[in-house]
C-alpha cells in the first residue's frame, strides 16, 4: 500500500458522533482513506483528535453529524481552533441499509458529502445571544406543558371529589380555582377522602403557581434578551417599513370585506374591536 502521509496532505475529515464518544475518519483531497479514531466526547478527546489529524496533513475541512445535539461540543471546539465546519445531514436508514450500518462509514460517508460538494450547510452558532434565547425558550416550553399538565390535573381531580367539595369548587375559573385551593389549611395527616383530595388539590395548585413564576421569571429573562438582539440588528426604518405593511393589509381586508357584502355576508366593520380597523403609524 502507498504511503500517502509521506508528503503533506489536505485533510477533510467526517465525524459520526454519538453521545459518550466520536468516531472521525480522514480523507486527503483524492479521497483516500487516512485513518480512523474514536475519542470521546471530552476536551481530552477534542484535543486528541485534531492533533490526530494535523499529523496526517494540513485540515481543509470537517462534515459533522448532528451540529446542533450530540456535536455541538465538537463544533464548537473545531471553529474555535478556525477549522471550517459543514453540517452533514445523517444518512437516510435505506441508503445504510444498502452500504452497511457502522460508525466508521458513516464518518467517511461524512467526509466523502464533503469533499463532494453536498454539505454545504453551516451550523448555527452555539454562542452568543440566540444561544442563549434558544435555551431560555426550551425550558420555558417545558414549565408551559408542564403548566398546562397542572391546570388538567386539577380540573380533574374535581370529577371525583366529593360533592360538597366539587359544589364549592367547580364554578371558579383556573385562575380562582388555584388560588383557592393552593390556600386550604390541613390539621395533620389526612386521614378522610376529602382531606387526602384537598391535600392533593393544595399540592397541584402550587405546583401550578410555581411554574407560572419560573414562567414569568424567564419571560422577563427572554424580552431582555430579545430586545438587546433586535436593538443591535433592525434599524428604525425597517419597522416603519414593517408598519405600512401592516396597513396596507389592513387596508386590502377592509376593500375586500366591502366588496363582498352582501346578504348572509358579514361586513368588515365586524372584524375589528369596535368596528374600525386599527390604525397603524408609519
Amino acid at each position: 500500500m502507498a504511503d500517502y502521509t509521506s508528503v503533506e496532505a489536505n485533510v477533510t475529515l467526517g465525524v459520526d458522533t454519538h453521545k459518550d464518544s466520536h468516531v472521525a475518519v480522514a480523507l486527503d483531497g483524492l479521497g483516500r482513506h487516512l485513518g480512523t479514531l474514536s475519542v470521546p466526547t471530552t476536551t481530552a478527546g477534542y484535543r486528541k483528535l485534531l492533533g490526530w489529524a494535523r499529523e496526517l496533513g494540513t485540515i481543509e475541512q470537517a462534515g459533522v453529524e448532528g451540529t446542533g445535539s450530540f456535536g455541538a461540543g465538537l463544533t464548537r471546539f473545531l471553529k474555535a481552533e478556525g477549522i471550517q465546519v459543514r453540517e452533514v445531514i445523517r444518512p437516510k436508514r435505506r441508503d445504510q441499509y444498502r452500504s452497511g450500518k457502522s460508525d466508521p462509514i458513516d464518518a467517511e460517508a461524512a467526509a466523502r458529502a464533503v469533499l463532494a460538494g453536498t454539505a454545504t450547510g453551516e451550523p448555527k452558532g452555539a454562542d452568543g445571544t440566540v444561544e442563549m434565547i434558544r435555551s431560555l425558550r426550551a425550558t420555558r416550553r417545558s414549565a408551559v406543558k408542564a403548566r398546562t399538565q397542572a391546570s388538567n390535573q386539577l380540573k380533574g381531580m374535581l370529577l371525583t371529589a366529593p360533592q360538597e367539595l366539587r359544589e364549592e369548587l367547580r364554578s371558579l375559573s383556573t385562575a380562582k380555582l388555584v388560588c383557592r385551593t393552593s390556600r386550604f389549611r390541613l390539621s395533620g395527616s389526612p386521614d378522610t377522602v376529602e382531606a387526602a383530595t384537598k391535600f392533593a388539590l393544595r399540592s397541584v395548585a402550587r405546583r401550578y403557581q410555581h411554574l407560572q413564576e419560573e414562567i414569568k421569571e424567564l419571560d422577563e429573562h427572554l424580552n431582555r434578551l430579545v430586545k438587546r438582539e433586535n436593538s443591535s440588528k433592525l434599524d428604525p426604518e425597517h419597522f416603519k417599513f414593517m408598519g405600512s405593511c401592516a396597513h396596507e393589509f389592513a387596508e386590502s381586508i377592509q376593500r375586500h370585506c366591502r366588496h363582498r357584502s352582501g346578504p348572509g355576508v358579514r361586513t368588515h366593520a365586524r372584524f375589528w374591536p369596535g368596528g374600525q380597523p386599527p390604525q397603524v403609524r408609519g
